[in-house]
């Protein structure tokens, strides 16, 4: 049996750490937004390389509280990938605005800057990008883009923590990085929790009050806030296990090197293929085939755990029904829906499960 994920193990490993964590938080009668919170916020932003990180409840509050920050609105629009998880499009459409969908690289999970132009209107206040499967988007070309035409840009790095652009990291690349630490993600806590990071004050600022009923000072509101705050359990758990996060992250490089291997020439499977600038850390490691449905057959038959991330593009969910737009709409996006196939992958997974899979794989395809 390969399972997708080994939840378990991170846990075994860092045992006696995390006990003492959970111990500490427990004897000190304090858990919401007390030093637990402040330390992790301050050794995080140093990971990133910011100045500020603001602890919040997950990862799509750090999405919406960013645009409520920036007081986006109805009638404002926001570039999103087409190719991403719903959380991109409801973080947009809860502030009232419009998102709007830009396709992904013709090769690559991520949103394809030489679009994004194209998709900019006088009402464009923001772009959203997605570090989709642990590999960083091209931030180095949108940025240039957003400064051109005086728009913020929102980095949505629950799936890409410690990945590099060109050396430098994910969550310090734009004006705003949301974060979530859902106990899948690459440093993953014990239940939900996320995080803004910025190198803004005056953001950081709002932020503070905002995930705090828009309260500085006790009982004294001085907007409509939210209730929205990473407490003191998580914080102390996230505190041990970031500083095993490049290292957990390496072991992921070395896996995914050993499916490419593996897996090359395998007739119709598309391997992910990251750019030179880019250091993914392999938050999935994600093939193609038209053959999708006879191999997680063969996977599920011969005991081995995959996902499909994501069979439904936002465009086609119920949930956007309102919004008009039918198959045929994105065909890049319902491309990748259509072929896409996670495989297993994390910091605890063997060597030799990697060949396991690759075995089947190969038999299956070939």
């Amino acid at each position: 049996m390969i399972t997708f994920l080994d939840m378990k193990s991170a846990y075994a490993e860092l045992k006696p750490e995390l006990d003492a964590a959970y111990a500490r938080v427990m004897e000190s009668g304090w858990f919401v937004l007390g030093k637990e919170v402040e330390a992790f916020e301050a050794e995080y932003a140093a990971f990133c390389g910011t100045k500020h990180c603001i602890g919040l409840g997950n990862g799509l509050e750090a999405l919406e509280l960013v645009l409520r920050a920036w007081d986006i609105r109805a009638g404002d629009e926001v570039i999103v990938p087409s190719n991403t998880y719903i959380a991109t499009w409801l973080a947009v459409t809860a502030m009232g605005a419009t998102v709007m969908p830009v396709e992904p690289m013709p090769n690559g999970p991520n949103i394809d800057p030489d679009r994004i132009g194209a998709a900019i209107t006088s009402r464009t206040k923001a772009i959203m990008p997605v570090h989709l499967y642990g590999e960083p988007a091209d931030m180095d070309a949108i940025m240039a883009l957003a400064g051109k035409h005086g728009i913020k840009v929102i980095e949505d790095v629950a799936q890409a923590q410690g990945a590099k652009v060109r050396g430098r990291r994910t969550g310090a690349l734009g004006h705003a990085g949301a974060h979530s630490f859902f106990p899948t993600k690459n440093i993953g806590a014990y239940g939900d929790g996320g995080a803004v990071t910025t190198d803004d004050p005056k953001l950081a600022e709002r932020l503070r009050a905002l995930r705090n009923y828009g309260s500085r000072v006790k009982y004294v509101n001085i907007e409509r806030g939210y209730n929205s705050r990473l407490d003191e359990l998580q914080a102390a758990m996230l505190r041990v296990k970031l500083p095993k996060l490049d290292e957990w992250n390496e072991r992921r490089r070395v896996l995914a090197a050993r499916y490419d291997d593996r897996l090359a020439g395998i007739p119709g499977l598309g391997l992910p293929r990251a750019p030179q600038w880019a250091e993914p850390v392999w938050h999935l490691y994600v093939v193609r085939t038209e053959r999708r449905a006879e191999l997680v057959k063969a996977l599920d038959k011969a005991g081995i755990g995959s996902l499909i991330h994501y069979p439904i593009p936002p465009h086609l969910q119920q949930a956007y029904a309102d919004i008009g737009l039918a198959r045929g709409a994105y065909p890049l996006a319902e491309q990748m829906a259509d072929t896409v196939l996670s495989l297993p992958m994390g910091p605890h997974m063997q060597p030799e499960s990697v060949d396991a899979v690759a075995e089947v794989v190969r038999a299956t395809l070939s």
